[in-house]
């Protein structure tokens, strides 16, 4: 498997042919992944994400990976709810309308809790938590629900032992996990499947902000001892937008290579104090 060329797909030829998928994030990293591979199997997709420049370079090379792909991309800020019910219309009217959304956009930044701002916290939340739920609830609303039809994935992070030294998007993705949940119940009603991956440290552009001792603890603490692809992820995102998958809802995947079951997740000095709990009753009987 490993001499495959790297553009091989494991899903069949035109799995997605007459559907449209819209994907926030789709300019650069995991998002464009996302797209690509969808394009290719016979998709037409509608990117979202803040600045024109890499969405109109992702539209250009979208365009050549398949004769006759529809490829809408406007930016859209997912934290502005009305923006996201102009660019939901325009990007169903574009493609004939919209069968799935991937709320891939978010971003954070590494900092201890101690010194994190309360601006800096609400910043992350608003993104990441309060922009996953606008563009979902604003795709929903205008198109899954209507039809009764829709696949929605949320791309989290795996963070089932925490998030030390990024608490704002530890609490942020855990919300998300818990809106997947609700929305899986509730919008079942209406067809729709509701599901989230958790990706643990992939390589990708987004990377190249964090130090690299971060990168090399990461893969020191993994399993596997390596970091992830974007298209390993984008292959599992796919899996969760296709019929393949009809039976599945309610769910969050880690892909991780196993990091969150072993290694440290966060250094703890040898020198903690060790102080008995409340006024040394330890032992006291009640």
């Amino acid at each position: 498997m490993s001499n495959l060329p790297s553009d091989i797909s494991m899903f069949r030829e035109g799995l997605f042919e007459g559907k449209s998928v819209a994907i926030t994030g789709g300019g650069t990293g995991i998002g464009f992944t996302v797209a690509r591979e969808l394009v290719h199997l016979g998709a037409n997709v509608a990117i979202a994400g803040r600045r024109p420049e890499p969405l109109a370079e992702a539209k250009e090379a979208l365009l050549q990976v398949r004769d006759g792909a529809k490829v809408f991309a406007e930016p859209c800020d997912t934290r502005e709810y009305e923006r996201i019910e102009e660019w939901a219309a325009a990007a169903a009217e574009h493609l004939g309308g919209l069968d799935a959304l991937v709320n891939n956009a978010g971003g954070q930044f590494p900092t201890t809790a101690q010194h994190l701002s309360p601006r800096g916290f609400e910043a992350v939340i608003r993104n990441n938590l309060q922009g996953t739920w606008n563009m979902t609830h604003g795709v929903a609303t205008k198109c899954f629900i209507p039809q009764r039809s829709g696949r929605i994935v949320n791309i989290t992070a795996e963070v089932s032992r925490g998030f030390p030294g990024m608490v704002h998007t530890g609490a942020a993705r855990a919300g998300v996990e818990n809106l997947t949940k609700t929305l899986s119940v509730e919008w079942a009603q209406f067809g729709i499947r509701v599901n989230a991956v958790a990706p643990g440290v992939i390589r990708t552009s987004g990377t190249k902000q964090y130090p690299p001792s971060l990168l090399q603890d990461a893969q020191r603490t993994t399993p596997l001892k390596r970091l992830g692809g974007a298209k390993e992820v984008a292959h599992l995102i796919v899996y969760l937008c296709s019929p393949q998958a009809d039976y599945v809802t309610g769910q969050t995947w880690t892909i991780d290579g196993g990091a969150s079951l072993w290694g440290d997740s966060w250094p703890i000095p040898e020198d903690v104090p060790q102080t008995p709990p409340y006024g040394d009753h330890l032992g006291d009987e009640p």
